[in-house]
């Protein structure tokens, strides 16, 4: 991928050496998520029905694990996640996130509306909205489930999709532009709402040209938290009961 250097990626003089992860570290980290998720199910949902903070911590969790495992699998098999997976901070790219997120916005709203039209909105809800259904949660519950949502859970996915997946694409000689579309695929088939499928390929593209576009993990995760600040702060909303219902 060329060019990322000359605007806050890579300095020409840094070295890049080849990364000895590929798929499989991408399998790994997928088998940490499904792995923790079930332990974490079974250890909280025995019989009581799971309240604000168990749901959290079920949704919050295993992202995190599988983001750790693989900035960990960077470290020890590669070059850090700042080379090999374009995790560096820089202020333009962090402009071009939100640019890529404001406008995705502009595609995914009228897309969600939509939507809800063909479905009916009482089967529009997210999987994240079902779950959080007919809960109800104080203000720093509340602000906790918007941090998850608008924050963490788009860093660690970008970690994930955009970082280890792509990664290891590129390693086997698949080209920015092929990199994007799988990712975009497998992203929006990974979240197991398959009727939603079309509507989360809608939300992914400006995230993936993000990335694409500038070499850099920054710029998809603030497209990404950009993109989840409505839901987010409708979620958060409808806890403490200023809503109707979940999003």
């Amino acid at each position: 991928m060329a060019g990322p250097g000359a605007r806050g990626g890579l300095p020409a003089s840094e070295p890049r050496r080849p990364h000895r992860w590929g798929f499989p570290a991408y399998l790994l980290v997928e088998g940490v998520f499904l792995g923790v998720s079930a332990l974490l199910g079974w250890l909280l949902l025995r019989g009581t029905p799971p309240g604000v903070w168990t749901v959290a911590i079920l949704l919050g969790l295993p992202t995190l694990c599988a983001a750790t495992v693989a900035i960990v699998v960077t470290v020890v098999r590669g070059n850090g996640p700042r080379i090999d997976l374009g995790l560096r901070f820089s202020w333009h790219d962090v402009g071009l996130g939100v640019a890529f997120g404001v406008g995705g916005l502009v595609l995914s709203v009228p897309a969600a509306l939509i939507y809800i039209a063909i479905v009916g909105a009482e089967n529009a809800n997210s999987a994240v909205g079902d779950v959080f259904e007919n809960l109800t949660a104080t203000p720093a519950q509340a602000f906790l489930v918007f941090a998850l949502v608008a924050l963490v859970a788009p860093f660690c996915e970008e970690v994930v999709y955009r970082g280890l997946l792509w990664g290891a694409m590129e390693k086997h000689g698949a080209n920015r532009w092929v990199a994007f579309a799988l990712t975009t695929i497998i992203f929006a088939l990974a979240h197991f709402e398959f009727t939603r499928t079309p509507l989360l390929l809608i939300v992914a593209i400006p995230i993936g040209l993000a990335r694409a576009l500038t070499g850099n993990l920054t710029a998809s995760i603030v497209a990404h938290q950009i993109n989840n600040l409505l839901p987010a702060l409708a979620l958060a909303l409808s806890l403490m009961g200023a809503l109707p219902g979940a999003t």
